[in-house]
């Protein structure tokens, strides 16, 4: 049968389909382009700091609101990193100790070692280390009563990539060697909070890549797992240098890393949401800007966007409900289709569909019931042929 939209409510929370291969909403490939600075397209209703850097040319290819100040969540965790290996030469080994939670918080962005290190090392103290270190402009300590919640540090996406170029090109190997080896082997979900973090950079584009990951505030539901919001550590000692004027209040979503072969593109993108926004919007909203950047090296993966509906949808290894399940969706996020397939009927009351898609970022099925399109089987995507492994 023709599946319906669920009603107002549902048509709330879809998205529409956006093509990679052609239409309005295609999102350009990388040999289409020689694209004019800025051609950031920032989504109704969020505020954004951009900023990309071509390290062959060493010239910016987007530079939106750079300088704006972001609390930072997550991405401060770099800091966390380097100041602790700063000290550590001639040969910048890690112990044994402290390699069991920098490998998870880098990769994982695990919280409980991200307040070791805050509370361990100094706090705030490090923040003002280790922008005295890298000559960073815009970065502060979080503000005055929030001292010990090292995810409220200011940050500005030049900044970041301030920060990514120093890890490139100053670190020494061994330092850039383990930061950049734990990001590319960044992991679906968070081990603190189970958020699926593939979002932005590691959606928008084929590896390679590595990626940092940040997130702060309340987001309605829709994560790998239980529901959480990223935390920071308990109040420690004063701030001597506040970051001011940094919205805590509104729910922000920030993805940072590299892209292309040898790390080519540098790409800062520090989001802020409308408050009660949900995690699967504010995902859906990150990734369709990040799809709009003129990022150099970059390779966009093949397949067609679409919006889904539901919460907490399982995508499994085939095209069954007896197939493992791999993860579960954000709900209402938008997911990249590379084909689809028959498989077991699903039924959800009054719909009933037999055709399943193949989200090749997820490596897994899930069944087009849960696909906002109006039919069964989706328009211009190819059948799969048989289930993938």
């Amino acid at each position: 049968m023709r599946m319906l939209l669920r009603g107002a409510a549902a048509l709330a929370t879809l998205v529409t389909v956006a093509s990679l291969t052609g239409g309005a909403a295609a999102v350009p490939r990388p040999e289409t382009a020689a694209r004019a600075v800025q051609a950031a397209q920032i989504p109704d209703g969020v505020t954004a700091g951009v900023a990309v850097f071509d390290r062959r040319t060493g010239t910016f290819t987007e530079q939106v609101n750079a300088s704006a100040q972001f609390r930072s969540a997550s991405i401060v965790k770099l800091l966390l990193t380097l100041d602790f290996l700063w000290n550590r030469g001639p040969d910048y080994t890690v112990p044994a100790a402290d390699r069991a939670l920098l490998e998870p918080m880098l990769r994982s962005s695990d919280d409980d070692a991200a307040n070791h290190y805050w509370s361990t090392y100094g706090g705030s103290a490090i923040i003002d280390r280790m922008s005295a270190r890298l000559g960073l402009r815009d970065t502060a300590p979080p503000p005055a009563g929030y001292a010990g919640f090292w995810g409220y540090t200011a940050l500005s996406a030049r900044d970041t990539v301030t920060i990514y170029r120093y890890v490139l090109e100053k670190a020494p190997a061994p330092v850039r060697d383990f930061v950049m080896d734990n990001l590319r082997r960044s992991t679906r979900c968070s081990s603190t909070d189970h958020f699926d973090q593939h979002f932005g950079i590691a959606g928008a584009f084929d590896r390679p890549w590595a990626v940092k990951q940040g997130w702060s505030g309340k987001f309605a539901k829709g994560t790998c797992g239980p529901q959480g919001a990223s935390a920071s550590a308990a109040p420690a000692e004063a701030s001597t240098r506040a970051a001011a004027d940094v919205d805590l209040t509104r729910p922000a979503l920030h993805t940072t890393g590299t892209v292309g072969a040898d790390d080519r593109a540098i790409v800062a993108v520090l989001t802020l949401h409308p408050v009660g926004t949900s995690y699967g919007k504010a995902y859906t909203d990150l990734g369709r800007l990040t799809r709009t950047l003129n990022v150099p090296g970059a390779v966009r993966p093949a397949g067609t966007w679409f919006g889904t509906w539901g919460e907490f949808v399982n995508v499994r290894k085939g095209p069954t409900t007896g197939d493992d399940r791999i993860t579960q969706l954000p709900a209402g996020v938008e997911v990249l289709v590379g084909c689809q397939i028959r498989g077991q009927v699903v039924n959800v009351p009054p719909y009933t569909n037999e055709w399943w898609a193949y989200l090749p970022q997820y490596g897994g099925y899930i069944s087009n019931i849960y696909i906002s399109s109006p039919d069964n089987r989706l328009p211009n995507v190819p059948e799969c042929g048989s289930p993938r492994p």
